[in-house]
């Protein structure tokens, strides 16, 4: 197992540098860059390319003329003095050319070094600790209703598979399933938030304005108070998969010989369910929950996010690919990339635990 270990970390190393490599060159081919957003603010333009009020076109008329020998390849630029396009492409890193900063980067990556953003003059690492409490928040939490409710319901619809009970909750899953998150979250404002009935839950962060002067045990009930519709519009989705995934898992398992064997030498059904069934049908739902977690924590929740006003990750995401601040972009990138490979992992250290029987050293 330590060898099957070690060529798993070894590997984390090409696949981060090919990760990185596809969107370096995805973003370099990509318009709008920083460099062209500051051209854009230079000129008094918005992000749109319209003009924005305070500067006329007789200004820019004659800038244009007094340097029309400009011939940047920037688009936007022309009618700029082209020290100040160089000073730009300095203040951004991109006086380099593109292999040697990629180089650069990759070399800083591997210190752990991601510099600063471009925008809001904070390093990458205090910007995603500053984030990162919104969404472990809501991935930890979601991820663990989640499982708590899917895996007896779906043992509960195994046992009584084809009965009113199965056909009933088969059915409010998959509604749920299909009902958007940020949908819900609207209707939840609407009926509980002060939206237009009652006003019963906030609908806005994740603690009060007076948490610190609150004892222990009302900072919990602040915390879970303004918890509880996030969670909800996070979790409405998330039950068809995994109730349906352990469902077809135990009755797979239930109508093995093995049950039928345990069931002729006189086994209570309990006895026959969690002392032989259990652990062979919750192999595949227990080895996946590291990955679970990982993408309840980084993906899907931005909506949820901006109609709940919580300054998450999703949201720091989002703002950073529109504003092109590519520190933010890549050291997210990287640090995601690296728990989720490291998480995969894990993932498969869980199923050796579970069942000792898998071995994957024995695979070519």
């Amino acid at each position: 197992m330590l060898g099957y270990v070690l060529r798993r970390l070894l590997l984390i190393i090409p696949t981060l540098f090919g990760i990185l490599l596809i969107n370096f060159i995805i973003t370099q081919a990509a318009p709008g860059g920083p460099v062209e957003q500051a051209i854009a603010k230079v000129q008094g333009l918005d992000k749109t390319g319209n003009r924005a009020t305070g500067s006329t076109q007789g200004d820019m008329g004659n800038s244009s003329n007094n340097n029309s020998n400009n011939n940047s390849s920037y688009r936007g630029a022309q009618g700029l003095d082209p020290q100040l396009i160089k000073d730009l492409e300095k203040q951004y890193g991109f006086d380099k050319p593109a292999s040697e900063r990629f180089t650069l980067m990759v070399k800083n990556y591997l210190q752990f070094d991601f510099g600063k953003s471009f925008f809001r003059d904070e390093s990458v690492i205090n910007l995603i600790k500053e984030k990162m409490p919104v969404s472990i928040s809501l991935g930890l939490w979601s991820t663990l209703i989640v499982y708590l409710i899917s895996i007896p319901l779906g043992i509960k619809k195994a046992l009584k598979h084809g009965s009113n009970f199965d056909i009933a909750t088969s059915s409010l899953i998959i509604v749920g399933y299909a009902i958007p998150g940020f949908l819900f979250a609207i209707l939840l404002i609407i009926l509980f938030a002060g939206g237009s009935y009652w006003q019963i839950f906030p609908m806005q962060g994740l603690i009060s304005e007076n948490f610190e002067q609150l004892s222990l045990t009302q900072k919990a009930l602040d915390y879970a108070h303004h918890m509880v519709l996030p969670i909800l519009c996070l979790t409405i989705g998330g039950f068809a998969t995994l109730t349906m995934l352990t469902k077809n898992s135990f009755l797979d398992e239930i109508h093995k010989q093995y049950v039928v064997t345990a069931k002729a030498k006189g086994l209570s059904q309990n006895q026959v369910l969690y002392g032989h069934v259990f652990r062979n049908a919750m192999l595949i739902i227990i080895a996946g929950f590291p990955s679970a977690l990982l993408g309840v924590f980084f993906t899907g929740s931005f909506l949820i996010e901006v109609i709940f006003n919580l300054d998450g990750l999703g949201l720091l995401s989002f703002e950073s690919v529109i504003n092109r601040d590519y520190p933010v972009i890549f050291g997210t990138l990287y640090i995601f990339t690296l728990i989720g490979l490291i998480l995969r992992i894990i993932s498969d250290l869980t199923y050796m635990f579970v069942d000792p029987r898998i071995d994957f050293n024995s695979r070519n």
